[in-house]
């Protein structure tokens, strides 16, 4: 018999990143579709030696500092054809095509916007209060869901963390969005870093090690729609 739909959590942020890598945008609202997030990760560096590598995108993996680079769309509600201006640490700005970003951004790099964003796996990441509260209490760091980069965060109705693991291969509703919970989130080095000040902590992602690496989940819309802050999270 099928399950009736539950509500699991209430959604608590929405961030979109603009370019792969610079900072997140905060979003009261958001229009979901086929592809994600609207306007997320629409841009992305290059490395010079792209062509040998599987990976080919300069990161905060490669450089932390982008994490402090703070991109905005001019017209926020057209992100698709808006011009980006992106703000340096130093006060300096840029557009976001200008070469003289790419060179701090990384030496031989080059800019390259993609129609459907730039993903590392699926075009949705969401993670929980309590698995960010958890994960940072354990490495000894300030809880912040940033430093895991997810396009929405939710806060459970049950107090405890992890429990998005239990949704992979459901179906979750979030206002007018429904999103299908695909596999658990694989994550690298770049969880160390700290989106405010750029240090490394490396046991962010040491915390991990019970887990095989695994934090939040990723995502594909099933139902494009829009999500707002507070909206109950229904897992159907």
């Amino acid at each position: 018999m099928p399950h009736s739909p539950t509500v699991v959590g209430r959604l608590r942020r929405i961030w979109r990143y603009p370019v792969k890598s610079l900072a997140a945008e905060a979003l009261s609202e958001t229009a979901v579709g086929w592809h994600g997030v609207a306007g997320d990760r629409r841009w992305a560096f290059v490395r010079p030696d792209s062509q040998s590598r599987r990976f080919p995108w300069q990161t905060i993996r490669e450089n932390p500092l982008m994490c402090r680079f703070r991109p905005e769309f001019d017209d926020p509600a057209r992100p698709d054809d808006s011009k980006l201006t992106v703000y340096a640490p130093d006060g300096q700005t840029y557009a976001v095509d200008d070469p003289a970003l790419a060179d701090r951004v990384g030496a031989g790099t080059r800019l390259m916007r993609i129609k459907n964003g730039v993903f590392d796996e699926m075009p949705l990441s969401l993670i929980s209060t309590t698995t960010v509260a958890e994960l940072c209490r354990r490495a000894s760091v300030p809880a912040d869901a940033l430093r895991f980069r997810p396009n929405l965060l939710v806060e459970p109705l049950e107090d405890r963390p992890f429990v998005e693991d239990e949704w992979v291969g459901a179906t979750l509703r979030i206002g007018a969005t429904e999103l299908r919970v695909d596999q658990r989130d694989p994550r690298c080095v770049m969880i160390n870093t700290d989106p405010a000040t750029a240090e490394r902590t490396p046991a962010v992602l040491r915390s991990l090690s019970d887990r095989n690496g695994h934090a939040g989940v990723y995502g594909t819309p099933v139902t494009p729609g829009t999500v707002r802050l507070e909206a109950e999270v229904v897992l159907l």
